[in-house]
């Protein structure tokens, strides 16, 4: 009888490593946890070779819908092809309106549906708006009714020069969750126990979620962080913040090529964000990236009556 142990392969992503053990996430397929006595050697795979790909082929309206499934609302309700998203007021894209295609009313009675939808939830009455996608006379009634408005540039690159870029790739830790350390450094983080809670539920949905991570010192905030979010073809990245103290050491490069090689490990080949349009610093970062303007969309606030 041949009672020589069976070795087995763990490859994926290690999510975890404590007292309960190791939880490894591969490719494909759900994550593989084992106690740490069974653990038998290991070695760091390098970084996914992504291939070249040409950018896939989206309108504005087909990433808009894109990135409301990677934000998504903790409550949303059609209003015909609209979509009225609420949060506590976490984020202006989570607590809009998208209005996107026919509402199925008379405009001026679409918008008096939406005040009175956000005014239920003691919101303020904020309509995403994108051209193309939006009705046209969307824009002249929101001018009409003195709307302010808050532009945000949707911007998008090929994935696989972005998953090269960069040094400092072993510092980046991902995981599935925003733990208690991700959270100290995101900056929306608000001592309102409402607004966390849907902060955590809107952070934590998506088709598929990652986290990223750079650690600090033993003891102390981490030195970055980063989220990104894989739907089919594209992923989406976002929250990407790096301590003041920290900042042009190349830490947000990093986290973006490890979360872009994570996302070419499930197929993306493009990339995109959404950036306020006044946020230089951050439109530099993401120009250095070879990230180009896809289209720009507005919130428009509903003066309230």
């Amino acid at each position: 009888m041949d009672d020589r142990p069976v070795f087995r392969d763990a490859i994926g992503v290690l999510t975890s490593w404590d007292d309960l053990g190791l939880t490894v996430v591969p490719r494909s397929g759900d994550p593989v946890a084992f106690e740490e006595n069974l653990l038998v050697a290991g070695k760091v795979v390098p970084l996914f070779p992504a291939r070249r790909a040409a950018l896939p082929e989206a309108a504005p309206v087909e990433l808009q819908r894109i990135a409301a499934r990677g934000w998504p609302a903790v409550e949303q309700e059609p209003l015909g092809a609209w979509t009225l998203r609420a949060s506590a007021g976490f984020t202006r894209r989570a607590n809009s309106a998208q209005a996107l295609g026919d509402p199925g009313l008379p405009l001026g009675e679409a918008l008096a549906a939406v005040r009175e939808w956000y005014a239920a939830r003691a919101l303020p009455a904020w309509v995403e708006v994108c051209a193309p996608g939006s009705p046209q006379e969307l824009r002249a009634e929101l001018d009409r009714l003195g709307a302010a408005y808050s532009p945000t540039l949707v911007r998008v690159a090929p994935l696989a020069p972005l998953a090269r870029l960069g040094a400092g790739h072993d510092r980046v830790r991902l995981s599935r969750t925003a733990g208690p350390e991700w959270m100290s450094l995101y900056r929306r983080v608000t001592d309102d126990p409402a607004v966390e809670e849907a902060a955590r539920r809107v952070l934590h949905g998506g088709p598929s979620v990652w986290f990223a991570t750079v650690p600090g010192a033993a003891g102390q905030p981490p030195l970055a962080i980063g989220r990104c979010v894989i739907d089919g073809p594209w992923a989406c990245f976002g929250a990407i913040e790096v301590a003041p103290y920290a900042r042009r050491a190349g830490l947000a490069t990093a986290l973006m090529a490890v979360l872009a090689a994570r996302s070419a490990e499930e197929g993306a080949t493009g990339a995109y964000l959404q950036v306020e349009a006044e946020n230089d610093g951050a439109i530099a970062l993401y120009d250095g990236l070879g990230f180009t303007t896809s289209h720009t969309y507005h919130y428009a606030r509903l003066p309230q009556e």
